[in-house]
This record gives C-alpha cells, sequence and structure tokens, in this order.
C-alpha cells in the first residue's frame, strides 16, 4: 500500500495503541497533523507550549504505564522540549517524542527554525533518530516504542525532515526489533539470588529500600508480599511512593533529605538493606559514605550501571525487580524479627511527623485534610518546592501510579500539564494537583488546555508568595539573606480561574478548607483553590549538609 511517510507515521502510531497525543504544530511537522485529520483513533490535544506536550505525555505514561507521545515542530518547537525530556530520562518515563525538521537539503544551513535537536538530546534521551530514509520511518517508529518501553524505560526521539515526511512508500511492517547493542537483561543471577535470600534470612533487621523501578515493572504487588512474608519495614523514595500503601503497618513513608525521622534512623540500623528499583541517589543517601553504614547492600536493578555507581553494594543482581522479587518469594521461608518491628514501631511513636498546628492555615494540614477527603484514592500530581514535599509526607498514597512527580530533574512547571496528561489516562480518577505558586506560574497556560478539554482538574495552589524551598535553603545556607526569592505582584488566582470561566475559590484559615475541597470535588469542571500560606513555614525534618540520616533539623513543638 502506498502513502506518504507522514501517513505512515499516523498508521505506526495507530498500531502501537496510541490513543492520545499531546502537540504544537508548526511548519516542519503539517504534513504528520494534515495526516491525523483522517486518524479517528488519535486524539491530538493542542497545548498551550511545547513544554506542556512533554510533561503531559510524562503525566499520561505515569499513570497509565504506556508510552507517552508527544509532537513539534523544528527549531524552537524542538528546543522546548528539552526540560521535559530531560525530566522524563531522569525519572525514567517511556516517552516518544516526534520532531518535524527542515528539509534535508537545508540541514546543515542554518535554515528557518532549523536546530540540530538529535546533537542537543544526545544526553537525555534513551536513544534518537534523525530520519534519513522514508522507507526505514516504520521500522524506526517500531524500534522506537520498543526502546522506550523495554529494560529501563526512557524518552527516544525521532526527528524527521518535512520532505522525509512527504516522500511516497511502501508501507509495511517488519518484525525485526533486534537492536546490536541493545540489550536487557530481565532474569536475575540464580546463585545470585539465592545469596540474597540466604542474607534475608540471617538478617536481625532487614529493610526494603524501594524506588520507582517497583511501579515501572508493575511489581506493587509483589513488594507489599515480600515485605509481609519477611516482615521487613519498606522505606521509600518519591518515585517510589504508593507502591506500598502509604498506611500499610510496615509503611516508613519516604526516606533522605526531607523523609522520616523513622525511615532514616531504621536505614542507620539496619544489618541488610535490600535495595529495590533504585539508584541511590544525593536527594536520599544525602552522604554517601555514611548511608546504611552497619548493612550489606543488595540492589536489585535492571539498569547495571545503577549498580556500584554511588553506594558500595555488597551483593549486586541484574534483572527486571519484579522477576527477581518474585524468585525470591518461592525461596524464602517466612520470618518475622520482633525486636527490630518493635524498634521501628517505637521510632514512629517518638518521632512522628509535626508541625505547630493553629488557626492559620498551615500547608501540611491541607495534605492532610486533602487525604482525609479523598480517602488516599485520588491521583496527586506535584510541582516541585516545599510543597512537594509535604505532599509526599502527609498524602500516603494508597495505589501504585497515583503520586506523579518530577524526582531527578526537579522540574518547576511540571505539575500542571503533567495532570492535563495524568487525567487523559485516568478519566474515571480525580486528578488534584498540589503546587506553588512560583511552581504554577511556569505553565500556568495550561490551565488553559484544561479548560479548553473540559477537564475537571483540581488546582490547589500553596500561595505564600515566595519561592518557599530556595527560601528555606537560604535561611539556613545563606544566614537567612533573602534575595530573589519573593513575589510582590502575585495574579490573583481566583479571578485568573474566572479568566477562563472557571471555578476559583480562596482559601485562608483552616476552618474553610473542607467544605473548599468538598466543593472543588464536586464540582464538574477544573478548579483553583488559592490557598495563602505563611512563607516562614518550613519543611521538616531537614537533614543539612554534611550531616548523617541520622541528624535531622526537626521542628519544636
Amino acid at each position: 500500500m502506498k502513502m506518504t511517510a507522514a501517513e505512515a507515521l499516523v498508521k505506526c502510531l495507530q498500531e502501537q495503541g496510541v490513543d492520545t497525543i499531546f502537540g504544537y504544530p508548526g511548519g516542519n511537522i503539517l504534513p504528520v497533523y494534515d495526516a491525523l485529520w483522517d486518524s479517528s483513533e488519535i486524539k491530538h490535544i493542542l497545548v498551550r507550549h511545547e513544554q506542556g506536550a512533554v510533561h503531559a505525555a510524562d503525566g499520561y505514561a505515569r499513570v497509565t504505564g504506556k508510552v507517552g507521545v508527544c509532537m513539534a515542530t523544528s527549531g524552537p518547537g524542538a528546543t522546548n522540549l528539552v526540560t521535559g525530556i530531560a525530566n522524563a530520562y531522569m525519572d525514567s518515563i517511556p516517552l516518544v517524542v516526534i520532531t518535524g525538521q527542515v528539509p534535508t537539503t537545508m540541514v546543515g544551513t542554518d535554515a528557518f527554525q532549523e536546530v540540530d535537536i538529535t546533537g542537543i538530546t544526545i544526553p537525555i534521551t534513551k536513544h534518537n533518530y534523525l530520519v534519513k530514509d522514508a522507507k526505514k520511518l516504520p521500522l524506526i517508529i517500531q524500534r522506537a516504542f520498543h526502546i522506550a518501553s523495554t529494560g529501563r524505560p526512557g524518552p527516544v526521539l525521532i526527528d524527521i525532515p518535512k520532505n522525509i515526511l512527504q516522500t511516497q512508500i511502501l508501507y509495511s511492517i517488519s518484525h525485526d526489533l533486534k537492536l546490536l547493542g541493545y540489550k536487557t537483561t530481565y532474569k536475575g543471577h540464580k546463585t545470585q539470588i539465592a545469596t540474597a535470600c540466604d542474607m534475608i534470612m540471617e538478617a536481625r533487621r532487614p529493610l526494603i529500600y524501594s524506588g520507582g523501578g517497583i511501579i515501572s515493572a508493575n511489581a506493587s504487588e509483589v513488594l507489599t508480599s515480600l515485605a509481609e512474608k519477611i516482615s521487613a519495614p519498606v522505606a521509600s523514595t518519591l518515585m517510589g511512593l504508593g507502591a506500598l500503601p502509604g498506611c500499610h503497618p510496615l509503611s516508613l513513608g519516604m526516606l533522605g533529605l526531607h523523609g522520616t525521622r523513622y525511615a532514616n534512623n531504621a536505614v542507620m540500623e539496619c544489618d541488610v538493606l535490600v535495595a529495590l528499583g533504585v539508584r541511590f541517589d544525593d536527594r536520599v543517601a544525602v552522604d554517601f559514605g555514611s548511608f546504611a553504614p552497619k548493612a550489606k547492600i543488595i540492589h536489585v536493578d535492571i539498569d547495571p550501571a545503577e549498580i556500584g555507581k554511588n553506594v558500595r553494594v555488597d551483593l549486586p543482581i541484574v534483572g527486571d525487580v519484579k522477576l527477581v522479587m518474585e524468585e525470591m518469594l518461592e525461596r524464602l521461608d517466612e520470618k518475622r524479627e520482633e525486636e527490630w518491628l518493635a524498634l521501628t514501631q517505637d521510632w514512629k511513636t517518638a518521632y512522628p511527623l509535626k508541625y505547630n498546628a493553629g488557626s492559620e492555615l498551615k500547608p501540611q494540614f491541607i495534605i492532610e485534610t486533602l487525604r482525609e477527603v479523598t480517602d488516599g484514592e485520588a491521583i496527586i500530581v506535584t510541582d516541585v518546592g516545599q510543597h512537594q514535599m509535604w505532599a509526599a509526607q502527609y498524602y500516603r498514597s494508597k495505589k501504585p501510579r497515583t503520586f506523579i512527580s518530577s524526582g531527578g530533574l526537579g522540574t518547576m512547571g511540571y505539575g500542571l500539564p503533567a495532570a492535563v496528561g495524568a487525567k487523559f489516562g485516568a478519566p474515571d480518577r480525580d486528578v488534584i494537583l498540589i503546587t506553588g505558586d512560583g511552581s504554577f506560574q511556569m505553565c500556568m497556560q495550561e490551565f488553559g488546555t484544561a479548560v479548553e478539554q473540559n477537564l475537571p482538574i483540581k488546582v490547589i495552589i500553596f500561595n505564600n508568595q515566595t519561592l518557599g524551598m530556595v527560601r528555606q535553603l537560604q535561611e539556613f545556607y545563606q544566614q537567612s539573606r533573602y534575595i530573589a526569592v519573593n513575589f510582590t505582584k502575585n495574579p490573583d488566582f481566583v479571578k485568573f480561574a474566572g479568566v477562563y470561566d472557571a471555578l476559583g475559590i480562596r482559601v485562608t484559615e483552616s476552618s474553610q478548607l473542607r467544605q473548599a475541597l468538598t466543593q472543588a470535588l464536586e464540582h464538574s469542571g477544573p478548579v483553583i483553590i488559592d490557598c495563602i500560606v505563611q512563607p516562614e513555614e518550613n519543611v521538616y525534618p531537614m537533614v543539612l549538609a554534611g550531616k548523617t540520616l541520622s541528624e535531622p533539623v526537626d521542628v519544636d513543638l
């Protein structure tokens, strides 16, 4: 069957099961948009900025587990995707990013809207392609989805010159997905797994350190079974929240820089640490040399490059974390170390998450109340900053793929477009964005996308008229010399909602909150709740530079 390469691209996307594309058109990608005219299977979502497209595709991918797809034209359209591509790369999110390019005859001439996007994105993609032969495009599309979704997931970019898109080709499907140099190990080494099980059975203080790899592998149920079988407490990374229900008796919540004191204490006192789908980043390990000083460390990860990269590992296991845990479950006997469980429970009692409650509206109270109202069942999307840490600490998500946040790159502005994508991925779930006045203003134009698409996203803005996390860092590290952190001319966010004919609610006192949340959740369209909170409120606990996980700064009550 003869068709243009652009038509073949759309046909390939349909065959890959793509139902939603987030994008922004332009001259060099127009042939693809023209081909989309004839597609009844793919819905295109017009965002307000290309960065919104890639973040929306990211949010869609995190909620569904499918490959997210976004599209933009050449030049500034492509470069506007870069932050979102880097964000997905750092957090191992499967994306296929399609960009238009100037015709092949003009490549390298500094043509209008020409940029070497494949060269720019080499360090932040799992792989990328510049298509030079139209006949190869169907195979490239297949391979891109295969690479993005297998092994350690990640973004793949396909850059397609306009004349290639317009070229007539004979459409055919190839099943040759073998890629030289691309090999993923799924099954862990049996001897290593057996040794790991022996170490776990001998441990008196076993601890599971769970990360985003658990969610990527759809291994949450297996994680719960493993933790319960060996009665091991579980400390989670930001990316791993929801893999084990936050209300589970074995859950210690998040560990690390702003982790719970009981999770961090457990890391410092455990004798065997079972690290599952994690990368020992500096937000968790804080000080690589003092991390888990009494423990033998077992590290299971599908990416061998992560094992031993930051922290010493006593027993490496390369493989799919779900398959490895399933084999562990077959080999392990049930065990229960009562003294260890009692000690971790004592820490929970002695060092709970706490804040100075009062008549003032407190950020922590907002998250606690939100959890009560939603029973921990909503999909929570966050931006980056203090509000992100409070959400991670206090919401206690029940299920995987329900806590959506920018982890490794820490991208302010991620939250609103990611919430748009999450709502398309889970149309029957409540999607709630927790953001700050700083983060919200970075991509607030995407509220227009939510309104246009009639997406009932609920936006909770922690409005303290400051860049809260930066202000907190200046307090601790720059002797409270605050500079470039205060907003003196924030917009009226309630009126901003009204500009789009959406509902806006302002909350200034704790007594108003529950009614506002209930009203917002019952409303059929997008809602902004502008919560006025104090700029002096800090995130605690906090581990300062040079300190170990067992030496946090905490709030005085």
